[in-house]
């Protein structure tokens, strides 16, 4: 199952107020765990970026002036999404509102909500009442997220991918597993296991008195269509 993990950064809070999208990460999993796979893309808004929101993620109009415009990297933005990969974001109706805002500006079909899992929602189902923002969700999980000086797409979209695991319930931890390289150069993976002895019993019979298989034989007789009679 391909999910992809996502989040933007961009000029504002709200689409119809003008503002857009300045910066897209995508971090692709293949049943929960990393592919290696991701998508990274800085984008030209064609707008001004209020110094208030530069405080958030350092990203300014002259830094983006350079980079490409939304309609030239949708194709490619939109290949690397798939057709039908669930995608994993938090808070998700701000990142969407967002990209279907963009789409529909360059004529593109809005993506469908039934694709969407947000982890925003999942958090607050697990923990309700407790901060559920990134950090502090990082924080409960014990992630390390001392590089998030400032938000960026990418770098959130990786701790959210850990987050997510640990949101889905945590990868399994404990097996104590060593690699080693062989002469042939393959890889060999060796597991350690442990030994319990157990005190051997012999088997005990239990058998029925009398009233017993004559009550057994009562309820055959009472039960109506039974399986065996078939």
């Amino acid at each position: 199952m391909i999910e992809i993990v996502l989040d933007t950064e961009t000029t504002g809070m709200d689409p119809t107020e003008g503002h857009r999208i300045v910066e897209i990460g995508c971090i692709e999993l293949d049943n929960h765990m990393p592919t290696g796979r991701t998508y990274h893309q800085y984008i030209n808004p064609e707008r001004d970026v209020p110094a208030e929101v530069v405080a958030v993620h350092g990203l300014t109009e002259e830094r983006l002036k350079s980079e490409p415009t939304f309609g030239e990297i949708v194709g490619d933005f939109l290949d690397f999404l798939g057709t039908d990969s669930k995608l994993v974001i938090h808070n998700a109706e701000f990142d969407m509102k967002f990209i279907n805002a963009e789409l529909k500006m360059f004529g593109f079909p809005s993506i469908d909500k039934r694709r969407i899992i947000d982890t925003l929602w999942m958090a607050r189902k697990k923990f309700p009442g407790s901060p559920a923002n990134l950090d502090a969700l990082c924080r409960r999980f014990q992630i390390d997220n001392s590089n998030r000086t400032l938000h960026g797409a990418l770098l959130d979209s990786e701790l959210l991918a850990e987050v997510y695991m640990e949101l889905l319930g945590g990868r399994q931890r404990g097996l104590d597993i060593d690699t080693k390289k062989e002469t042939n150069q393959e890889e060999t993976t060796n597991i350690s296991t442990k030994t319990i002895e157990r005190t051997y019993r012999e088997p005990r019979e239990f058998s029925a008195n009398d009233d017993e298989i004559a009550s057994h034989s009562k309820m055959l007789e009472d039960l109506k269509n039974a399986i065996w009679n078939k």
